[in-house]
């Protein structure tokens, strides 16, 4: 199902992917050449991006796996383009790579009567006779050393040919390039395509730009004896044509580029998505889980609304109904890809989902701070919530980056929040364990936090089958009598007395530094000492009028829930959830009454 959304992805799109016998790589440098095979000039391709030199992207003749991955042998060379390793003979065992070189363009080229290839031909074989014949290019005094360092990739031009920018773009070349196919040295059924009597593919193209890979690895390859079932070597298992393999490969290449649209980075998953037509929704997914760029900070926050409008209306359901959409999420296990999750559905439900997702982790943004946080969190933002903040460890493929700092997120966390995004299923239980858990460490009830937990508890009541709670709204509820929303309301305002009754004085520590922990999960253990010794001393500090606000306050969020004799001695996890959203929903009202009055007063 995979393969074949990809090879069918591919056929849709002629004009963005490289066709048969070409593959999209870059260009660093042309060496321009006269008619007789003489050096003229070095020409750099490279444009400046973001203050770094990165090479310049075009479509390269495709003759064989080396295009996307050299193997140790040094004798696969390929057509007309190369490293300088290969074009120049730089390097370990550089003669070796310049003879390879040379003979791939006598072998797939030799007999053609074009005067361009005759003149690639002349300056290599002059090369090879002649080590300074290269020195102009090695030597260079802006490139050169970069050049010989042996990984930029360099091509042909002749000069005065303006109508071609490569010599392998040449007509004739071109052609030859079109019609080159690899020998097969088995023919069967294509598992993709269902035709029979099929060239198969016995070693799959490697997939670029996978995050964590120590090497590029393989969506299928079979590398054991006890893979090869009845005696068959490597994918002959599983057999894909030639053809069907070279779509996908270049299909799911295409759509891992860095810098893609279609590509998304959660965590140690790399995510591609695609539709079966074009949409543009396909166009729009980046924005809605990624962190905002600095110079946009509300494009999330508008892409989100348009969406929700869109679903409202039924945009998606009218123009775009039975539209296929495909999620693919993949991490790296040694040689080969690990499907982290696979998700094909229709983009009126994706979009649906996806609405159904950021209503879940609405909650109100801190007055304080709004500035800092957008109103529709990244997936980013989600998933450093729940971890520590730590140093920078290129063999911790966990760690996720937020805000220029990292944070060891826990193992397949990523994947499985997407997942549940994307699927509308419940979140994973860690993930409200791991937020319930930083706040404990850190004493904190972040915004990021807060909207994860609201979202992990109500998404996971509807779910349930007995009778369903009362569900976490937006902002401050007072309706709400859950034991442990009530409790989370109640030390907000104890805190909020504390902080009132040293009138800004800094302190050493405060109850919630001293007590969160315990009140959020054996509240008997601690509630008898904050309200009947802490506060008591803290009230007699106010002035009059605020103590008689505050100790309605209070009555008003403990009457009618039984713990006026008693405290529980225990929460659950989910109560504790509920907790820290009562604590935080109070502590946000508190702040927004506390501003209003101070404009009135203005």
């Amino acid at each position: 199902m995979i393969l074949q959304a990809l090879k069918e992805y591919y056929d849709r799109k002629p004009d963005g992917i490289a066709p048969r016998g070409w593959f999209q790589g870059k260009i660093d440098f042309v060496i321009v050449l006269n008619r007789e095979g003489e050096f003229y000039q070095l020409e750099c391709l490279q444009e400046i991006n973001n203050g770094k030199r990165m090479a310049h992207p075009c479509l390269l003749p495709y003759i064989g796996k080396q295009a996307l991955k050299h193997t140790m042998s040094g004798t696969d060379a390929n057509l007309l383009w190369d490293n300088a390793t290969f074009v120049l003979g730089i390097g370990k065992n550089g003669d070796k790579k310049l003879e390879s070189f040379t003979a791939t363009i006598k072998e797939r080229l030799g007999d053609l009567d074009d005067f361009a290839v005759k003149a690639v031909l002349r300056f290599l074989e002059d090369g090879r006779s002649e080590p300074n014949i290269f020195a102009p290019i090695t030597r260079n005094h802006e490139f050169g050393e970069e050049i010989c360092k042996g990984r930029a990739s360099l091509t042909f031009r002749l000069l005065g040919d303006d109508r071609y920018p490569f010599v392998f773009k040449r007509q004739l070349v071109e052609a030859r390039v079109c019609e080159a196919v690899e020998p097969a040295e088995h023919s069967g059924t294509c598992l993709v395509t269902g035709k029979q009597d099929q060239p198969i593919e016995l070693c799959h193209l490697v997939i670029k730009n996978i995050f964590g890979a120590q090497k590029d690895p393989n969506v299928v390859s079979f590398n054991k004896p006890s893979f090869n079932s009845f005696g068959k070597d490597q994918s002959a298992n599983a057999p894909v044509s030639k053809a069907a393999a070279f779509a996908y490969t270049m299909a799911l290449n295409h759509l891992t580029t860095r810098g893609s649209k279609q590509r998304l980075q959660v965590g140690d998953a790399t995510v591609v998505f695609w539709s079966a037509k074009d949409t543009e929704f396909e166009k729009q997914i980046p924005t809605f889980f990624a962190e905002p760029p600095k110079d946009d900070p509300d494009r999330g926050v508008l892409a989100v609304a348009s969406l929700l409008k869109s679903v409202d209306t039924g945009a998606f359901v009218q123009d775009e109904e039975s539209t296929r959409f495909f999620v693919l999420g993949m991490t790296p296990f040694g040689p080969r890809i690990s499907v982290r999750f696979w998700i094909a559905d229709t983009v009126a439900n994706m979009a649906s989902k996806i609405c159904q997702h950021f209503e879940d982790t609405e909650i109100d943004v801190p007055i304080r701070n709004c500035k800092e946080w957008p109103r529709r969190l990244s997936l980013s933002a989600m998933l450093t919530a729940t971890a520590n903040e730590t140093k920078f460890d290129s063999k911790k493929p966990n760690l996720v980056k937020f805000r220029n700092r990292y944070y060891d997120v826990k193992p397949n966390l990523n994947g499985d929040i997407m997942r549940a995004v994307l699927t509308g299923l419940p979140y994973p239980n860690t993930l409200l364990q791991r937020a319930i858990s930083r706040i404990r460490v850190e004493q904190e009830v972040t915004y990021p936090r807060a909207a994860l937990i609201k979202a992990c508890i109500n998404r996971a009541a509807r779910f349930q089958n007995h009778e369903q709670k009362e569900e976490l709204l937006v902002s401050l509820d007072q309706k709400n009598n859950n034991i442990g929303y009530r409790l989370g309301r109640l030390f907000a305002v104890l805190e909020r007395i504390q902080e009132e009754a040293n009138r800004g004085r800094k302190l050493n520590a405060t109850i919630r530094s001293r007590y969160y922990s315990a009140a959020s999960c054996t509240p008997a253990m601690v509630f008898g000492t904050l309200m009947n010794k802490l506060n008591p001393h803290h009230m007699n500090k106010l002035p009059e009028g605020l103590k008689a606000i505050r100790k309605k306050m209070i009555c008003l969020i403990i009457d009618g829930v039984d713990c006026q004799i008693a405290f529980p001695t225990h929460l659950s996890l989910e109560d504790q959830g509920r907790f820290a959203i009562g604590y935080y929903h109070q502590i946000q009202d508190l702040n927004t009454k506390k501003i209003d009055n101070q404009k009135k007063e203005d």
